[in-house]
Protein backbone atom coordinates (compact mmCIF):
# COMPACT_ATOMS: atom_id res chain seq x y z
CA UNK A 1 0.00 0.00 0.00
CA UNK A 2 1.27 3.17 -0.06
CA UNK A 3 2.53 5.70 2.68
CA UNK A 4 3.58 8.27 4.48
CA UNK A 5 5.36 8.63 7.11
CA UNK A 6 5.37 11.98 9.37
CA UNK A 7 8.58 13.13 11.12
CA UNK A 8 7.58 15.67 13.44
CA UNK A 9 10.74 16.37 15.24
CA UNK A 10 9.55 20.39 14.73
CA UNK A 11 6.44 19.81 15.10
CA UNK A 12 3.30 19.83 12.69
CA UNK A 13 1.06 22.74 10.89
CA UNK A 14 -1.42 22.01 8.11
CA UNK A 15 0.95 24.77 5.90
CA UNK A 16 4.49 22.59 6.96
CA UNK A 17 1.86 19.41 5.71
CA UNK A 18 0.93 20.97 2.64
CA UNK A 19 4.69 22.28 2.03
CA UNK A 20 5.85 18.85 2.09
CA UNK A 21 3.11 17.29 -0.07
CA UNK A 22 4.07 20.27 -2.93
CA UNK A 23 7.49 19.02 -2.61
CA UNK A 24 6.50 15.12 -2.65
CA UNK A 25 5.17 15.80 -5.71
CA UNK A 26 1.76 17.22 -5.89
CA UNK A 27 1.52 20.00 -8.82
CA UNK A 28 0.64 23.20 -6.97
CA UNK A 29 -1.71 23.87 -10.20
CA UNK A 30 -3.92 20.72 -9.18
CA UNK A 31 -3.99 21.90 -5.59
CA UNK A 32 -5.11 25.09 -6.79
CA UNK A 33 -7.51 23.83 -9.12
CA UNK A 34 -9.31 21.55 -6.61
CA UNK A 35 -9.37 24.48 -3.77
CA UNK A 36 -11.31 26.59 -6.15
CA UNK A 37 -14.41 23.73 -5.84
CA UNK A 38 -14.65 25.27 -2.45
CA UNK A 39 -17.35 27.91 -1.99
CA UNK A 40 -15.06 30.44 -0.19
CA UNK A 41 -12.37 30.26 -3.22
CA UNK A 42 -12.48 33.76 -4.15
CA UNK A 43 -11.26 34.57 -0.62
CA UNK A 44 -7.84 33.47 -0.41
CA UNK A 45 -5.11 32.66 -2.94
CA UNK A 46 -2.27 30.02 -2.00
CA UNK A 47 1.56 31.42 -1.70
CA UNK A 48 4.34 28.72 -1.81
CA UNK A 49 7.85 29.56 -2.22
CA UNK A 50 11.21 27.61 -1.80
CA UNK A 51 13.09 27.86 2.02
CA UNK A 52 16.05 26.86 3.39
CA UNK A 53 15.62 25.73 6.86
CA UNK A 54 19.22 25.05 8.98
CA UNK A 55 20.71 24.18 5.79
CA UNK A 56 17.35 21.98 4.41
CA UNK A 57 15.50 22.81 1.69
CA UNK A 58 11.92 23.01 2.13
CA UNK A 59 8.56 24.29 0.45
CA UNK A 60 6.64 27.16 2.40
CA UNK A 61 2.67 27.46 2.18
CA UNK A 62 0.84 30.38 3.34
CA UNK A 63 -2.60 31.25 2.53
CA UNK A 64 -3.35 34.57 1.64
CA UNK A 65 -6.66 36.48 2.36
CA UNK A 66 -8.64 38.57 -0.17
CA UNK A 67 -10.45 41.62 0.86
CA UNK A 68 -13.61 40.09 -0.53
CA UNK A 69 -15.83 41.74 2.54
CA UNK A 70 -17.05 38.91 3.76
CA UNK A 71 -14.59 38.54 6.72
CA UNK A 72 -14.06 40.03 10.01
CA UNK A 73 -10.60 41.13 11.41
CA UNK A 74 -10.19 38.20 14.43
CA UNK A 75 -5.77 38.76 14.99
CA UNK A 76 -6.23 36.67 18.32
CA UNK A 77 -7.22 33.70 15.75
CA UNK A 78 -3.34 33.55 14.69
CA UNK A 79 -1.92 32.20 17.63
CA UNK A 80 -4.98 29.88 18.38
CA UNK A 81 -4.32 28.28 14.46
CA UNK A 82 0.01 28.48 15.52
CA UNK A 83 1.30 32.17 13.93
CA UNK A 84 4.45 30.07 14.21
CA UNK A 85 3.67 28.35 11.40
CA UNK A 86 1.97 30.91 8.79
CA UNK A 87 -1.06 32.18 7.87
CA UNK A 88 -0.20 35.50 9.35
CA UNK A 89 -1.35 39.06 9.89
CA UNK A 90 -5.09 37.64 8.11
CA UNK A 91 -8.45 38.50 8.66
CA UNK A 92 -10.89 35.81 9.45
CA UNK A 93 -14.38 34.78 9.69
CA UNK A 94 -16.07 32.75 12.79
CA UNK A 95 -17.15 29.58 11.52
CA UNK A 96 -19.03 26.41 12.86
CA UNK A 97 -18.18 22.65 12.31
CA UNK A 98 -22.56 22.84 11.04
CA UNK A 99 -21.53 25.63 8.79
CA UNK A 100 -18.16 23.83 7.05
CA UNK A 101 -20.31 20.38 6.81
CA UNK A 102 -22.61 21.89 4.94
CA UNK A 103 -20.01 24.12 2.67
CA UNK A 104 -18.23 20.50 1.96
CA UNK A 105 -21.55 18.41 1.06
CA UNK A 106 -22.03 21.20 -1.24
CA UNK A 107 -18.84 21.34 -3.21
CA UNK A 108 -17.74 19.70 -6.03
CA UNK A 109 -14.80 17.88 -4.62
CA UNK A 110 -14.66 13.95 -4.54
CA UNK A 111 -16.22 11.88 -2.33
CA UNK A 112 -12.70 10.64 -0.66
CA UNK A 113 -11.54 13.93 -0.36
CA UNK A 114 -14.88 15.33 1.50
CA UNK A 115 -14.71 12.42 3.70
CA UNK A 116 -11.21 13.04 4.88
CA UNK A 117 -11.67 16.96 5.42
CA UNK A 118 -14.81 16.08 7.41
CA UNK A 119 -13.00 13.63 9.57
CA UNK A 120 -10.20 16.12 10.59
CA UNK A 121 -12.86 18.55 11.16
CA UNK A 122 -15.11 16.58 13.11
CA UNK A 123 -12.16 15.39 15.68
CA UNK A 124 -11.06 19.13 15.67
CA UNK A 125 -14.62 20.83 16.36
CA UNK A 126 -14.61 18.26 19.52
CA UNK A 127 -11.62 19.04 21.02
CA UNK A 128 -12.57 22.78 20.39
CA UNK A 129 -16.31 22.40 21.84
CA UNK A 130 -14.71 20.36 24.90
CA UNK A 131 -12.17 22.92 25.53
CA UNK A 132 -15.23 25.68 25.48
CA UNK A 133 -17.63 23.55 27.04
CA UNK A 134 -20.07 23.87 24.15
CA UNK A 135 -21.33 21.28 21.61
CA UNK A 136 -19.03 20.52 18.61
CA UNK A 137 -21.49 21.85 15.95
CA UNK A 138 -22.43 25.07 17.88
CA UNK A 139 -19.45 26.53 19.22
CA UNK A 140 -17.62 29.16 16.55
CA UNK A 141 -14.09 28.87 17.06
CA UNK A 142 -11.25 30.14 15.72
CA UNK A 143 -9.62 26.93 14.82
CA UNK A 144 -11.97 25.30 12.04
CA UNK A 145 -13.54 28.67 11.63
CA UNK A 146 -10.68 30.22 9.93
CA UNK A 147 -10.50 29.90 6.04
CA UNK A 148 -6.89 29.47 6.47
CA UNK A 149 -7.84 26.32 8.43
CA UNK A 150 -10.35 25.18 6.01
CA UNK A 151 -7.75 25.43 3.46
CA UNK A 152 -5.36 23.61 4.97
CA UNK A 153 -7.10 20.73 6.04
CA UNK A 154 -8.84 20.55 2.55
CA UNK A 155 -5.80 20.53 0.82
CA UNK A 156 -4.12 17.93 3.05
CA UNK A 157 -7.08 15.74 1.92
CA UNK A 158 -6.53 16.83 -1.71
CA UNK A 159 -3.46 15.88 -1.63
CA UNK A 160 -3.43 12.49 0.14
CA UNK A 161 -6.05 11.93 -2.27
CA UNK A 162 -4.21 12.58 -5.28
CA UNK A 163 -0.31 10.57 -4.25
CA UNK A 164 -3.55 7.43 -3.85
CA UNK A 165 -1.97 7.24 -0.15
CA UNK A 166 -3.42 4.28 1.71
CA UNK A 167 -1.83 4.66 5.06
CA UNK A 168 -0.28 7.56 7.64
CA UNK A 169 2.56 7.17 10.12
CA UNK A 170 3.69 9.48 12.16
CA UNK A 171 6.61 10.22 15.10
CA UNK A 172 6.25 11.18 18.39
CA UNK A 173 5.21 14.84 18.25
CA UNK A 174 7.19 17.87 19.55
CA UNK A 175 4.78 20.18 20.97
CA UNK A 176 7.28 22.56 21.89
CA UNK A 177 6.95 24.63 25.01
CA UNK A 178 6.69 27.75 26.97
CA UNK A 179 3.15 30.05 26.68
CA UNK A 180 1.66 31.92 23.65
CA UNK A 181 -0.94 34.94 23.93
CA UNK A 182 -4.48 34.46 22.73
CA UNK A 183 -7.31 35.97 22.98
CA UNK A 184 -7.89 35.52 26.51
CA UNK A 185 -3.86 35.99 27.66
CA UNK A 186 -1.21 33.91 27.94
CA UNK A 187 -1.92 30.17 27.06
CA UNK A 188 0.62 27.22 27.80
CA UNK A 189 1.99 25.28 25.14
CA UNK A 190 0.56 23.37 24.10
CA UNK A 191 -2.60 24.55 23.75
CA UNK A 192 -5.82 23.21 25.36
CA UNK A 193 -7.05 21.82 21.96
CA UNK A 194 -3.62 20.44 21.02
CA UNK A 195 -3.27 18.68 24.75
CA UNK A 196 -6.88 16.75 23.86
CA UNK A 197 -5.94 15.84 20.48
CA UNK A 198 -2.84 14.61 21.46
CA UNK A 199 -3.53 12.95 24.89
CA UNK A 200 -3.74 9.24 23.36
CA UNK A 201 -0.41 10.05 20.85
CA UNK A 202 2.85 9.66 21.78
CA UNK A 203 4.72 13.58 22.05
CA UNK A 204 7.38 15.31 23.88
CA UNK A 205 8.06 19.01 24.49
CA UNK A 206 12.11 19.55 23.49
CA UNK A 207 13.74 22.71 24.69
CA UNK A 208 12.39 25.37 22.12
CA UNK A 209 10.04 27.75 23.51
CA UNK A 210 7.35 28.24 20.69
CA UNK A 211 4.31 26.50 19.71
CA UNK A 212 5.50 23.87 17.19
CA UNK A 213 2.16 21.59 16.66
CA UNK A 214 -0.91 23.40 15.92
CA UNK A 215 -4.20 22.21 16.58
CA UNK A 216 -4.73 21.48 12.78
CA UNK A 217 -1.59 18.98 12.79
CA UNK A 218 -3.21 17.60 15.76
CA UNK A 219 -5.89 17.10 14.45
CA UNK A 220 -4.50 15.41 10.96
CA UNK A 221 -1.86 12.76 13.12
CA UNK A 222 -5.10 12.06 15.55
CA UNK A 223 -7.28 10.93 12.70
CA UNK A 224 -4.86 9.38 9.91
CA UNK A 225 -1.66 8.52 11.81
CA UNK A 226 -0.68 4.88 13.36
CA UNK A 227 2.50 5.71 15.42
CA UNK A 228 5.96 4.87 14.99
CA UNK A 229 8.66 5.53 16.94
CA UNK A 230 11.02 5.57 13.29
CA UNK A 231 10.47 4.67 9.40
CA UNK A 232 8.54 1.24 10.57
CA UNK A 233 10.85 -1.52 9.34
CA UNK A 234 8.25 -2.61 5.75
CA UNK A 235 8.15 0.84 4.77
CA UNK A 236 10.14 1.50 1.33
CA UNK A 237 11.00 4.86 1.07
CA UNK A 238 10.70 6.58 -2.50
CA UNK A 239 10.83 10.12 -2.08
CA UNK A 240 11.56 12.32 1.05
CA UNK A 241 9.99 15.76 1.19
CA UNK A 242 10.12 18.87 3.42
CA UNK A 243 7.78 21.44 4.14
CA UNK A 244 8.83 24.80 5.85
CA UNK A 245 7.24 26.54 9.13
CA UNK A 246 7.96 29.99 9.76
CA UNK A 247 10.21 29.93 12.85
CA UNK A 248 14.38 30.38 12.84
CA UNK A 249 15.20 27.82 15.42
CA UNK A 250 18.65 25.88 16.48
CA UNK A 251 16.75 22.79 14.87
CA UNK A 252 14.92 22.74 11.61
CA UNK A 253 11.69 23.90 11.72
CA UNK A 254 10.51 21.69 9.16
CA UNK A 255 8.66 18.40 8.96
CA UNK A 256 10.13 15.59 7.01
CA UNK A 257 7.61 13.62 4.79
CA UNK A 258 9.24 10.13 3.67
CA UNK A 259 6.87 8.98 0.69
CA UNK A 260 7.00 5.29 -0.44
CA UNK A 261 5.02 1.74 -0.13
CA UNK A 262 4.21 0.03 3.39
CA UNK A 263 4.48 -3.83 2.50
CA UNK A 264 3.61 -4.94 6.70
CA UNK A 265 0.10 -5.57 8.20
CA UNK A 266 -1.46 -3.17 10.39
CA UNK A 267 -3.03 -3.92 13.75
CA UNK A 268 -6.00 -3.40 14.73
CA UNK A 269 -5.90 -4.07 18.50
CA UNK A 270 -9.62 -5.27 18.59
CA UNK A 271 -10.49 -8.31 19.68
CA UNK A 272 -14.01 -10.05 20.70
CA UNK A 273 -15.35 -10.90 24.52
CA UNK A 274 -17.60 -13.82 24.40
CA UNK A 275 -19.28 -16.22 26.24
CA UNK A 276 -22.22 -18.59 26.24
CA UNK A 277 -24.73 -17.79 28.79
CA UNK A 278 -28.00 -20.16 29.99
CA UNK A 279 -28.53 -19.40 33.88
CA UNK A 280 -29.11 -15.62 33.81
CA UNK A 281 -32.23 -13.35 33.43
CA UNK A 282 -33.04 -11.36 29.93
CA UNK A 283 -33.75 -8.60 32.68
CA UNK A 284 -29.90 -7.59 32.96
CA UNK A 285 -29.14 -7.89 29.05
CA UNK A 286 -30.61 -4.16 28.48
CA UNK A 287 -28.90 -3.14 31.86
CA UNK A 288 -25.64 -4.70 30.86
CA UNK A 289 -25.73 -3.40 27.25
CA UNK A 290 -26.14 0.28 28.69
CA UNK A 291 -23.10 -0.45 31.04
CA UNK A 292 -20.63 -1.62 28.76
CA UNK A 293 -21.47 1.43 25.96
CA UNK A 294 -20.90 3.33 28.09
CA UNK A 295 -17.63 1.92 28.67
CA UNK A 296 -16.50 1.81 25.96
CA UNK A 297 -17.42 -1.05 23.66
CA UNK A 298 -18.08 -0.80 20.30
CA UNK A 299 -20.69 -3.15 20.06
CA UNK A 300 -22.34 -5.66 21.70
CA UNK A 301 -24.61 -8.13 20.42
CA UNK A 302 -26.39 -11.58 21.60
CA UNK A 303 -26.88 -14.37 19.37
CA UNK A 304 -29.24 -17.15 20.47
CA UNK A 305 -28.13 -20.72 20.66
CA UNK A 306 -28.48 -23.86 22.56
CA UNK A 307 -26.17 -25.35 25.13
CA UNK A 308 -25.39 -29.01 26.62
CA UNK A 309 -28.84 -30.42 27.69
CA UNK A 310 -30.18 -28.44 24.64
CA UNK A 311 -30.50 -25.56 26.80
CA UNK A 312 -31.60 -22.12 25.19
CA UNK A 313 -28.91 -19.90 25.73
CA UNK A 314 -27.61 -16.37 24.52
CA UNK A 315 -24.05 -15.74 23.09
CA UNK A 316 -22.91 -12.64 24.61
CA UNK A 317 -20.47 -10.65 22.33
CA UNK A 318 -18.31 -7.48 23.09
CA UNK A 319 -16.52 -6.21 20.45
CA UNK A 320 -13.47 -3.52 22.30
CA UNK A 321 -10.46 -1.95 21.54
CA UNK A 322 -7.78 -4.13 23.42
CA UNK A 323 -6.76 -1.75 25.62
CA UNK A 324 -10.62 -1.39 27.00
CA UNK A 325 -10.43 -5.26 26.95
CA UNK A 326 -9.32 -5.53 31.03
CA UNK A 327 -12.21 -2.85 31.97
CA UNK A 328 -15.17 -4.43 29.90
CA UNK A 329 -14.37 -7.89 30.98
CA UNK A 330 -14.74 -6.53 34.64
CA UNK A 331 -18.10 -5.31 33.91
CA UNK A 332 -18.76 -8.87 32.27
CA UNK A 333 -17.89 -10.39 35.25
CA UNK A 334 -19.83 -8.54 38.10
CA UNK A 335 -22.87 -8.33 35.98
CA UNK A 336 -23.21 -11.68 34.48
CA UNK A 337 -23.25 -15.08 35.66
CA UNK A 338 -20.48 -15.97 33.16
CA UNK A 339 -17.01 -16.92 34.75
CA UNK A 340 -14.71 -17.56 31.49
CA UNK A 341 -14.66 -15.50 28.54
CA UNK A 342 -13.26 -15.99 25.11
CA UNK A 343 -11.01 -13.61 23.80
CA UNK A 344 -11.24 -13.57 19.60
CA UNK A 345 -8.73 -11.32 18.04
CA UNK A 346 -10.01 -9.36 14.98
CA UNK A 347 -7.28 -8.96 12.74
CA UNK A 348 -8.52 -7.27 9.81
CA UNK A 349 -11.64 -4.66 9.24
CA UNK A 350 -13.15 -3.35 6.48
CA UNK A 351 -15.27 0.05 7.02
CA UNK A 352 -16.84 2.70 5.04
CA UNK A 353 -15.43 6.03 5.08
CA UNK A 354 -18.42 8.30 7.17
CA UNK A 355 -19.57 11.14 8.60
CA UNK A 356 -22.58 13.36 9.82
CA UNK A 357 -24.11 15.55 7.87
CA UNK A 358 -27.81 18.05 8.87
CA UNK A 359 -30.69 18.50 6.66
CA UNK A 360 -33.18 20.50 7.05
CA UNK A 361 -37.15 18.89 6.54
CA UNK A 362 -39.94 20.15 6.97
CA UNK A 363 -40.90 18.68 10.02
CA UNK A 364 -37.54 20.06 11.49
CA UNK A 365 -33.43 19.66 11.49
CA UNK A 366 -32.31 16.13 11.21
CA UNK A 367 -28.68 14.38 11.06
CA UNK A 368 -27.95 11.44 8.63
CA UNK A 369 -25.37 9.07 8.03
CA UNK A 370 -23.64 9.53 5.56
CA UNK A 371 -21.36 6.39 4.23
CA UNK A 372 -18.88 5.68 1.17
CA UNK A 373 -16.60 3.18 0.03
CA UNK A 374 -14.07 3.48 -2.62
CA UNK A 375 -14.79 6.95 -3.12
CA UNK A 376 -18.71 5.86 -3.78
CA UNK A 377 -21.42 6.55 -1.87
CA UNK A 378 -23.09 3.90 -0.68
CA UNK A 379 -25.59 4.67 2.00
CA UNK A 380 -27.78 7.54 3.31
CA UNK A 381 -29.64 7.30 6.68
CA UNK A 382 -30.92 9.25 8.88
CA UNK A 383 -30.34 9.15 13.04
CA UNK A 384 -33.21 7.09 14.84
CA UNK A 385 -33.29 9.58 17.71
CA UNK A 386 -33.81 13.01 16.07
CA UNK A 387 -36.61 11.00 14.10
CA UNK A 388 -38.07 9.51 16.96
CA UNK A 389 -38.05 13.16 18.47
CA UNK A 390 -40.10 14.45 15.85
CA UNK A 391 -42.18 11.72 15.24
CA UNK A 392 -43.13 11.60 18.88
CA UNK A 393 -43.36 15.77 18.93
CA UNK A 394 -45.44 15.90 15.71
CA UNK A 395 -47.25 12.63 16.50
CA UNK A 396 -46.38 11.87 12.44
CA UNK A 397 -44.98 8.42 11.33
CA UNK A 398 -41.23 7.70 11.83
CA UNK A 399 -41.03 6.24 8.64
CA UNK A 400 -42.26 9.59 7.29
CA UNK A 401 -39.50 11.80 9.08
CA UNK A 402 -37.05 9.07 7.89
CA UNK A 403 -37.83 8.68 4.33
CA UNK A 404 -38.25 13.28 4.39
CA UNK A 405 -34.41 13.32 5.53
CA UNK A 406 -32.82 11.00 3.07
CA UNK A 407 -34.65 12.86 0.62
CA UNK A 408 -33.62 15.99 1.45
CA UNK A 409 -29.94 14.95 1.30
CA UNK A 410 -29.89 13.61 -1.75
CA UNK A 411 -31.35 16.92 -3.15
CA UNK A 412 -28.57 18.79 -1.65
CA UNK A 413 -26.38 16.80 -4.11
CA UNK A 414 -28.76 17.18 -6.91
CA UNK A 415 -29.72 13.49 -6.81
Amino acid sequence: MKAIYLDCFSGISGNMLLGAFLQAGVPVSYLEQELQKLPIAGAFALHTEDAVKNGIHAVYVDVVLLDDGEHHQDQDHAQDHGHAHGHHHHAHVHRTMADIRAMLEQSKLSMPVKQTALSIFERLAEAEGKVHGKPADEVAFHEVGAIDSIVDIVGTAICLDYLEIDQVFASKLNLGSGFVPCAHGLMPVPAPAVAELTKSFPTCQREVEKELTTPTGAAVVNVLAHYSASLPQAFVTEKIAYGAGTWDLDIPNVLRMYVGTYTGSLSLERCILEANIDDMSPQIYGYLYDALLAAGALDVWTTAIYMKKNRPAQKLSVLTDVKKKEELAGILFRETTSIGLRVIPVTERLECARHLARVDTRYGSVRVKVSAWRGELVNVSAEYEDCRAIAEEQNIPLKTVQREAVQAFYARLGK
